[in-house]
């Protein structure tokens, strides 16, 4: 009997179920920084994960416009309400929208044009954690991971500062030249800094043919915040006592 008349003769729930799964993907999430980190996802939720734990996300098919992230020196109740340094996002610790600049980000949508997946480091949200995106598992081996590792909280220009990371200028200035919210705009200064730093990065909005990378749908993935152990990042973050 041919696979097509087998799957006929299946329960349509089982027929979504098997198609819906094809191309479903899974994120590994680790912590390899040696302080706590409150990972955030879009969708997916949030999870506290101390130094080299992991948070597994199953993610279906077809989705898009979604981020993975990371909070810092977050106070959580027992109702999950409180408040993250950088990251934050509502107050909540189960994230149900996108977060606070700064924050380092990893972008996705699976299975779009010609069923490939699209994924990027953005720095547009400015910088808070170092981050590695790679692929764990592709159909086809062809696509390579990401990472922006630098010392950016270190070398981060006086005007970008802030509390746990570096702004990207749109945060600050508000402007068109460094938001590109009304066409057509360059690279500037600023995210030259960024550029320099970290090559794979989206750097500012239009940054888009240097900065999106692809791999073939029903490919798996890892983010690890602090891939290297984070050696540059701020001392104040070391020994910081954590609430849940």
């Amino acid at each position: 009997m041919g696979y097509l008349s087998m799957a006929f003769g299946l329960p349509l729930f089982l027929l979504w179920s098997l198609f819906s799964s094809a191309h479903a993907a899974t994120f590994e999430i680790r912590n390899n920084c040696p302080y706590t980190v409150w990972a955030a996802a879009s969708p997916g939720g949030g999870r506290r994960l101390n130094s080299k734990q992991q948070w597994t996300l199953n993610v279906a098919a077809g989705t898009k416009m979604a981020r993975i992230w990371g909070r810092t020196k977050c106070n959580f109740d027992g109702s999950g309400r409180g408040h993250c340094e950088t990251g934050d996002c509502g107050g909540v610790l189960q994230c149900k929208g996108w977060g606070v600049p700064p924050n380092t980000l990893a972008e996705y949508a699976l299975n779009q044009f010609g069923n490939l997946d699209f994924f990027d480091i953005s720095l547009v949200d400015g910088f808070n954690i170092p981050m590695d995106f790679r692929p764990t598992r592709s159909p086809s081996g062809k696509c390579r991971p990401i990472s922006c590792t630098a010392d950016i909280n270190g070398q981060c220009p006086n005007p970008l500062r802030t509390r746990g990371g570096c702004h990207n200028p749109c945060t600050v200035f508000k402007t068109q030249e460094y938001c590109c919210t009304q066409g057509p705009c360059g690279p500037t200064n600023y995210s030259r800094f960024f550029k320099e730093r970290c090559r794979d990065a989206y750097s500012y909005p239009q940054d888009d043919p240097t900065s999106t990378f692809t791999c073939p749908g029903g490919t798996n993935y890892r983010v690890t915040f602090c891939p290297n152990g984070s050696p540059h990042f701020p001392l104040e973050m070391y020994g910081e006592s954590d609430a849940e």
